[in-house]
């Protein structure tokens, strides 16, 4: 949707309070998009019950981003309200409001539906404070895709699940993605129309102290009409159901911020099958260029790896488990 259709644009400004207009999904609990007497533009989820304490013991201020709950004029019911101020983009904020019409769409029950609008506010709340806060690109979104993959390969070989996320430092802006024991794994994707190639960015990403290396590397094709292939947006709640641990839980949700990833529409879609996933052991021998024999004033180093050339470091997934 482009800046002309926007829901917004149609409603008039009032000279007082909200204009509104209802908006017609499949959920049963009343939502409108609205204005303000100032024009800015307004989301509203119009609540029959009294979700006070609610919104109290859960309430989130987002910067650029009004959130109210009151009674409403136009019904006397209680309503959450959010308005756009002048600081975070519309584009953004059509997305936030897409987000919680495509939750609360679920839900019969106005309360939960409180609970779970609140909830998806505080994850926008981490991702726009995040570096990108923006639409992850279609690179971005291979990347923590495969990422994401390896992730639950972690959570079914390690015991621990919080070690697991934490091991996840992709993140972070690590020089590799993960980190555990004593040893680092790098992710890279590929996609099915690329060359047999993966770019290292810099001269850090095969170098590390750690006693082993590997580069692990993801194919994926986007392939829609499969019945077994995900969107991103599908393996983010994958590895949600995965987690048991509420310190775990909690740092997944972090760390995705971090990646800048918050839920949205936009990542229903593509939709990947793994066709490949090769692992190689990164050694002295490697082909690699590497900040400890790069001549002084060197930096900022990026090249490409061709995968046929270092076939003959190829090894079985189980030697990146082995202590």
């Amino acid at each position: 949707m482009n800046h002309r259709e926007k829901p917004w644009e149609d409603i008039k400004v009032p000279s007082k309070d909200i204009s509104v207009r209802q908006i017609q999904f499949d959920g049963v609990l009343p939502i409108y998009w609205g204005k303000d007497s100032s024009g800015h533009c307004v989301f509203i989820y119009e609540m029959s019950e009294d979700g006070t304490e609610i919104f109290r013991k859960s309430m989130v201020s987002i910067h650029g981003i009004k959130i109210d709950y009151r009674l409403l004029s136009t019904t006397g019911n209680q309503g959450l309200i959010l308005v756009l101020e002048k600081h975070v983009d519309q584009d953004l904020f059509y997305s936030l409001c897409e987000t919680l019409i495509h939750e609360l769409s679920e839900i019969s029950d106005p309360l939960v539906g409180l609970s779970v609008a609140l909830s998806q506010i505080k994850r926008w709340k981490a991702f726009l404070a995040g570096k990108k806060g923006r639409v992850l690109t279609a690179e971005e979104v291979r990347g923590l895709f495969s990422e994401l993959q390896f992730l639950q390969q972690m959570l079914d070989q390690l015991d621990n699940q919080f070690d697991a996320v934490d091991a996840w430092q992709g993140p972070e802006t690590s020089h590799q993605d993960f980190i555990f024991s004593d040893t680092a794994v790098e992710v890279k994707s590929l996609s099915g129309r690329e060359r047999n190639a993966v770019k290292i960015s810099s001269e850090d990403q095969l170098e590390s102290l750690n006693s082993s290396l590997f580069l692990k590397v993801f194919r994926l094709v986007d392939m829609p009409e499969s019945k077994t292939s995900i969107s991103l947006n599908e393996l983010v709640k994958a590895v949600e159901e995965m987690l048991t641990e509420a310190e775990a839980i909690e740092m997944f949700d972090t760390k995705l911020a971090k990646a800048g990833y918050v839920q949205m529409l936009a990542y229903d879609k593509p939709k990947f099958i793994v066709t490949e996933e090769q692992t190689y052991r990164v050694e002295s021998e490697f082909p690699k260029i590497v900040r400890s024999e790069l001549n002084t004033g060197l930096t900022r180093v990026s090249y490409e790896i061709k995968l046929e050339s270092v076939r003959d470091f190829l090894c079985a997934d189980k030697d990146v488990w082995e202590r």
